[in-house]
C-alpha cells in the first residue's frame, strides 16, 4: 500500500481456504495493527480483472541487481502444508501478478528490486493459454501448472541458514470522516504538500537504490520537512483530503499507510472513498506503544492497538500528547474504488489481494515473485502454509524471510492483523528453466 515503507504492529511496540470479509460497517471506525507505507512506481498498473496479455516479442533485459540471500534448490515435498493449500483464488492473483511480471524494467536504481521479467515470460504465456482452458482455477488444475512450470527455492539468510524471521499483518483500514472541517470532523488527512521535495539517491550512489530523502527549501538550503507537530502549528497546512472524527483512527491509517474513508457528512456524505499513501514527510517514525511503556501507562503485553485504544478512550486529554511522540506523516491521495474486493495497491502496482499478499525485503525477495510462506495463525500454534505473492514492501520489514502478511480490509481484519507477529519460513517459487531467482 505503500513506498515509504512498512509499519505493522511491530513498528508501533518496537519503532515495535480465503475468506471473505464483508466491509467493516459505517460509523464503526476499523481497528489498526500498523501497517504497510508504500506507493506505486510510476509505470500503469494492470486492472484487477483483465485479461492477461504477455507480448510476443522478447522482454528487454536489464542489468542484475545483487540479491543479499541464497537460495537453495528444494522439492515440493519439503514444503508443509502445500498439498492442503486451496488454491482455487490464487489462480486470478497469480494472473494478474504475471500482468505485472510483464511490466518492462525500466534499469533504474529508485525503486525496489522486481523479479527478472524476461525468464517469466514463458511461464506467464503459458498461463495465458491455461486461463483458457475449462476448469483453469480449480485447485487441482492449479497446482498441476505450479508444479510443471517452476521449482521451489528455499530462502537461506547471508551467512548460509535456512532463514527464520518474524511473520506481522496489516490490513486496509476504515475511518469515517468529512471532506469539511467541523463538528466532530476535526483530524486532517493531508494530499501531498507543494513544498515537499522528493530527492531519489538511487541515481548517483547504486548502493543506496531505492533510497530516498525529503525535505524542502529554505532559501537555497535542502531542510528537513515539518514535523506533526510543526504542521499543525503552521499558518500553512497542506490542503486536507478529508477529516477524520478520531485521531487514533487516523493516526492509525497512517501507520497502515492506505485505507477508506466513510464520508459521513458533507459533499458526498454516504460514499467511501481510498485513501492512497502518495507520499511522506520523510521524518523518523517514533513509537507511540513505546513511550506508552515508557512512562509507565502500559506494559508491552498491553500495548497492543487494542491497548493503544483503551488507553486514549481513557485518557482523551492526553491523546494529542502521545501522538505528537511521533513526527512522522504520510501524505496520501485520494482514489475511486471501482472493486469493493480489490486492496489497495502495493509498491508492484498491484492490488492487494487478501491473505495471498505479502511485504518483504527486496533485498532478499523481490517484488512480483510467488513465495511459500510457512507459518502460524496470529496467537496460536495452527499452521498458516500458503502461496503468496511479494507485491508491498516496507521500513519496519528486513532481512531474509521477513514478511508482512496482508489480511484484507475491515474491522474483522484488523483485529486480526493486530495479534500478528509470528515466525515463519520461506520458498520462492522460479521457473524451472531460469537457474536461479534473480531481481532486476
Amino acid at each position: 500500500m505503500r513506498r515509504l515503507a512498512t509499519l505493522s504492529m511491530a513498528g508501533w511496540l518496537a519503532a515495535c481456504t480465503t475468506v471473505s470479509y464483508g466491509p467493516a460497517q459505517p460509523g464503526s471506525p476499523a481497528t489498526d495493527s500498523g501497517g504497510t507505507v508504500s506507493t506505486s512506481p510510476s509505470t500503469s498498473a494492470p486492472v484487477p480483472g483483465s485479461v492477461l496479455s504477455v507480448p510476443t516479442q522478447p522482454l528487454p533485459d536489464s542489468p542484475a541487481r545483487n540479491l543479499a540471500g541464497r537460495f537453495v534448490a528444494a522439492d515440493w515435498s519439503e514444503m508443509p502444508g502445500w498439498q492442503a493449500d486451496e488454491l482455487e483464488q490464487v489462480w486470478q492473483a497469480f494472473l494478474l501478478n504475471c500482468q505485472g511480471l510483464m511490466r518492462p524494467i525500466s534499469g533504474g536504481l529508485t525503486l525496489p528490486a522486481r523479479a527478472t521479467p524476461p525468464v517469466w515470460q514463458p511461464v506467464c504465456a503459458a498461463a495465458q493459454r491455461q486461463a483458457q482452458q475449462p476448469g483453469a482455477a480449480s485447485t487441482a488444475q492449479v497446482r498441476a501448472f505450479l508444479q510443471q512450470h517452476l521449482r521451489p527455492w528455499r530462502l537461506h539468510d547471508a551467512g548460509g541458514k535456512v532463514a527464520t524471521n518474524t511473520v506481522t499483518g496489516y490490513y486496509e483500514p476504515l475511518v469515517v470522516a468529512s471532506r469539511q472541517r467541523g463538528g466532530q470532523f476535526q483530524w486532517p488527512l493531508y494530499a501531498v504538500p507543494d513544498d515537499l521535495l522528493t530527492i531519489d539517491l538511487g541515481g548517483l550512489y547504486p548502493e543506496l537504490a531505492g533510497k530516498r530523502v525529503r525535505g524542502k527549501l529554505d532559501g537555497n538550503r535542502v531542510v528537513p520537512y515539518d514535523t506533526r507537530v510543526q504542521l499543525q502549528s503552521a499558518g500553512r497546512q497542506p490542503a486536507a483530503i478529508v477529516w477524520v472524527n478520531d485521531p487514533v483512527d487516523a493516526a492509525f491509517l497512517q501507520i497502515q499507510g492506505s485505507g477508506r474513508a466513510y464520508l459521513a457528512d458533507g459533499p458526498g456524505a454516504g460514499s467511501t472513498i481510498r485513501l492512497a499513501y502518495a507520499n511522506h514527510n520523510g521524518q523518523p517514525f517514533q513509537s507511540i506503544g513505546r513511550w506508552l511503556i515508557q512512562k509507565g501507562e502500559l506494559t508491552a503485553g498491553q500495548a497492543s492497538m487494542q491497548g493503544i485504544r483503551a488507553w486514549a478512550r481513557d485518557n482523551p486529554h492526553r491523546v494529542e500528547e502521545m501522538l505528537s511522540v511521533n513526527p512522522a506523516v504520510v501524505f496520501f491521495r485520494e482514489e475511486a474504488i471501482a472493486d469493493e474486493a480489490a486492496g489497495p495497491k502495493g509498491a508492484y502496482s498491484l492490488p492487494l489481494t487478501e491473505r495471498r499478499s505479502i511485504a518483504v525485503d527486496t533485498q532478499f525477495v523481490p517484488l512480483g515473485t510467488p513465495v511459500f510462506l510457512s507459518t502460524t495463525w496470529p496467537g496460536d500454534a495452527r499452521p498458516l502454509n500458503r502461496l503468496v505473492f511479494a507485491q508491498d514492501t516496507g521500513a519496519a520489514i528486513k532481512g531474509a524471510a521477513r514478511a508482512d502478511f496482508y489480511w484484507g480490509y475491515g474491522e474483522e481484519a484488523g483485529n486480526i492483523a493486530g495479534r500478528m507477529k509470528q515466525n515463519g519460513r520461506m520458498w520462492v517459487l522460479w521457473p524451472r528453466a531460469a537457474g536461479t531467482p534473480s531481481a532486476r
